[in-house]
């Protein structure tokens, strides 16, 4: 309860705080904006608190981005900020996550709603959070009703470049003091708050020792299992000086060895000789026998090759004779479908005829017209008759020559049978020879392959180089640019310097000034203001005076 009640009495003063400063600035604000800081904190510890610790091979896990990966399920509307966050390369840890996704929220203006969304749906957070979390309870709506009226500020923050993972969450109190001073003179009202605050501070250290133990504990065993390491390294050291004497008596076998078996050498160069001079007069003998042989298959490649050559030339006369034989087919096959044609040719001017008699018994004034064309098709009929007669004699002699072309292909089949037999029987013996040759093309096509496929991959390593190549040239110009950006920097920071030197001048006498002012803040105040040269760094981040920074 107590925890709670501090949580929203935190939350109230850091939204109150962030608006009055928001509206005495115009609205915008930037990620440095101290205000701003101290809410996300504070925020972040409203989040976290009373959340369920899961357990893992790795240690104990306790982040805040669960629940607000639900938001992504109950409001499609969340999809853009959930694909962002997950997108940044930068972000690491869940921690990291949830602060970017708290970012987004608030640039949206739509912190408020999402959380909303999530305390309508009380049954999915207990899954994350304990019964009497902050979440859980009415201070989660109340604090969802004070987050509407940050829809009135507009927040312009940058996540790239920001150690969103490793951010330290410390909460400013003087930042509230300075808001319960301001307000109608009630400090009082602020050194309570903050003594109510004391309380969550002490159980925060509480959590952090335990961490530290935690850290310790590992410190032990990380040291312990160096010592384990340096012993098996002596040990090692151990078994390398005895592996060198081992090696040092190995050489020694080994001269020993070379001497026996340089003897040995000599007493086989020896029979060598012996052997050498057998070989020479066997030798003599077998060329001789290779030389006939060589011979014999010269002579038997020559005969090969005849008969090569002829069976080639009959299957070329083969093949004629039965182009020939289809060629003599279509032609009788042509003029059977001409001779149909004329046929019918006949039948129709028959039909014309008629119908022309007929007609010139009705028609007597066209009768001349009509006999005119009648001559004309009586014409083409003779014409058409003689043509017929003349295709009936070409028929008879193309049956004439094909019973010849037949006789003649009989006799060839006659012959090229006797012929095939004694090719077959060859061809036989080629087809032994040819599987062996076969067998030696298939292993030079598979060294091929391999081949090909190793040319493929250094192709492909020669792109992968070159585009490689392509990106460092694009990175040098990127540094080019970079350093020349260096430069005007540099000269930029020189230029701020000098005027601060001389801001330096006009500074000294405004002290003067400044001192007065002290002494009778002294005497209102009763605190002390330290001198120029006692006050070296700040008390509040811890860094050192310079000309630009006091």
């Amino acid at each position: 309860m107590e925890e709670r009640a501090n949580l929203m009495n935190m939350m109230k003063l850091s939204i109150k705080i962030l608006i009055q400063s928001a509206l005495s600035l115009g609205r915008t604000l930037d990620s440095d904006f101290p205000p701003l800081q101290q809410f996300f904190v504070v925020l972040e510890h409203c989040l976290k608190h009373g959340l369920k610790v899961k357990k893992s091979f790795i240690g104990q896990n306790k982040s805040f981005f669960g629940p607000l990966e639900l938001v992504e399920k109950l409001c499609p509307e969340a999809s853009d900020i959930a694909t962002s966050v997950k997108n940044l390369p930068e972000l690491k840890t869940a921690v990291g996550r949830g602060r970017a996704w708290l970012y987004l929220a608030l640039m949206q203006k739509k912190l408020a709603d999402y959380l909303k969304v999530l305390l309508d749906h009380k049954h999915l957070l207990s899954e994350f959070y304990e019964p009497d979390a902050l979440m859980m309870e009415e201070e989660g709506a109340v604090i969802v009703g004070l987050l509407v009226g940050l829809n009135v500020i507009d927040a312009n923050l940058c996540l790239k470049g920001e150690d969103l993972d490793s951010q330290v969450g410390v909460i400013d109190f003087s930042l509230y003091l300075k808001e319960t001073q301001d307000s109608d003179g009630k400090q009082d009202g602020g050194i309570t708050a903050v003594l109510d605050q004391k309380h969550y501070v002490e159980e925060l250290n509480r959590h952090l020792s335990c961490t530290v133990a935690d850290l310790q504990n590992k410190i032990d065993c990380l040291e312990k299992t160096n010592s384990k390491l340096q012993e098996e390294l002596a040990a090692a050291t151990d078994r390398i000086g005895s592996l060198q004497e081992e090696q040092q008596q190995l050489k020694q076998q080994n001269e020993l060895i070379r001497e026996r078996s340089e003897k040995s050498v000599e007493v086989t160069k020896e029979d060598t000789k012996v052997e050498l001079d057998t070989y020479k007069q066997s030798r003599q003998g077998l060329d001789e026998m290779y030389s006939d042989v060589w011979k014999q298959l010269k002579e038997e490649k020559k005969i090969r090759l005849e008969l090569e050559k002829e069976l080639e030339l009959q299957i070329g006369m083969k093949t004629e004779m039965e182009i020939a034989m289809k060629l003599l087919e279509k032609d009788t096959h042509e003029k059977q479908d001409t001779l149909v044609a004329l046929r019918q040719q006949l039948e129709e001017v028959k039909a014309i005829n008629l119908q022309m008699f007929h007609k010139s018994q009705n028609a007597e004034c066209s009768l001349q017209e009509k006999t005119e064309a009648i001559s004309s098709f009586e014409g083409k009929t003779n014409e058409m008759m003689s043509s017929m007669k003349q295709m009936e004699k070409r028929l008879q002699q193309a049956e004439k020559a094909r019973q010849a072309a037949e006789e003649r292909c009989n006799k060839m089949k006659q012959e090229l049978a006797g012929k095939l037999n004694s090719c077959r029987q060859q061809m036989a013996q080629l087809d032994s020879k040819c599987s062996t040759l076969e067998k030696e093309l298939k292993s030079e096509k598979e060294q091929r392959q391999t081949l090909q496929k190793e040319l493929h991959q250094e192709k492909d390593a020669t792109t992968l180089l070159k585009t490689e190549l392509q990106q460092m040239e694009g990175l040098k110009k990127e540094l080019r640019k970079l350093q020349d950006e260096k430069q005007e920097l540099k000269k930029v920071r020189e230029e701020q310097e000098q005027a601060l030197q001389e801001m330096g001048l006009h500074l000294s006498q405004s002290k003067l000034k400044m001192e007065d002012i002290k002494e009778v803040n002294k005497a209102l105040k009763g605190h002390t203001w330290l001198k120029d040269d006692e006050a070296t760094h700040c008390k509040q981040c811890k860094k050192e005076f310079s000309i630009s920074r006091r």
